[in-house]
Parts: structure tokens; C-alpha cells; sequence
């Protein structure tokens, strides 16, 4: 005898009027920690696994309101791709936060510099990356 299973749920299809935030990094796994974390927060998550691979992503996604990015990565780095995002007009909105494991006070500068607006260190709980992403104001209450 057969057992009738309901039909899975359809894939919700993403809606391009929601907030997007792209996750960049080279690790798989951060990218579903970051994911995770970010479940529930009304961001709909895209990710890629370097910085080249995200600037396509950003220039190919509508409505990208925030992207986290890694600073080591193959092909281009995070602060390279801050700096190419900021030098695009496009971009000015788009909240930019370095996600990295660089703990020295001089990176967290250059990253600053190069125009991130926030600065996450690995390791990070959730609650520490929800009230960072908080100050930038990208829920949208």
C-alpha cells in the first residue's frame, strides 16, 4: 500500500521589492551560519564565494540593501571589493560590513576607510551580528 505524502510546499519565488543582503565569503559554512542568523529578519540571502563573484551578484540582484563581506578571499579580496563598490555611484546606499577574522585594529581602519560602515570579528554569535546590522538600520521596522 502506497502512502499519499502532501505535496512539499512550492520554493517561495524571491520578491524583488524585499531587501536582499549579499553573503560573501569563501567558506560555505559561513555563509549558511551568516544565513541562519539572518532568518527571520524579512532579508531575502544571496550568496557568493568571493569578491568578484559578488560584484557580479550585486550588479545582477535587484534591491541589494546590504552586503557582508569576508576579507580573505581568492580572486578578490573584501577590502578590493569595498573599494570597488564605493567608487560606483550606483552603490551609495548599499550598507557594506566586513565580516572577518582580521581583529587588528589597522584592518578595522582600512576597512573603514575603504568604505565599510560597520565591522564584524569572527567569531561572532548572533545576537552580536543582529545588533551591529541593527545600527545601520536594514530591517526596516
Amino acid at each position: 500500500m502506497r502512502t499519499a505524502y502532501p505535496d512539499p510546499a512550492p520554493a517561495r519565488a524571491p520578491d524583488d521589492a524585499r531587501p536582499r543582503v549579499l553573503v560573501i565569503d569563501d567558506s560555505r559554512t559561513v555563509r549558511l551560519i551568516i544565513g541562519r542568523a539572518l532568518a527571520g529578519t524579512g532579508l531575502d540571502v544571496v550568496e557568493a564565494s568571493n569578491g568578484r563573484e559578488g560584484l557580479e551578484r550585486l550588479r545582477g540582484t535587484p534591491n541589494v540593501a546590504l552586503v557582508l563581506v569576508d576579507w580573505n578571499m581568492p580572486e578578490m579580496n573584501g577590502l578590493e571589493f569595498l573599494s570597488a563598490v564605493r567608487a560606483d555611484r550606483a552603490y551609495d546606499q548599499v550598507r557594506l560590513v566586513m565580516v572577518t577574522s582580521e581583529t587588528e585594529q589597522e584592518q578595522v581602519h582600512r576597512a573603514l576607510s575603504a568604505g565599510a560602515d560597520e565591522y564584524v570579528m569572527k567569531p561572532f554569535t548572533r545576537d552580536i551580528l543582529i545588533a551591529k546590522l541593527s545600527l545601520l538600520d536594514v530591517f526596516g521596522d
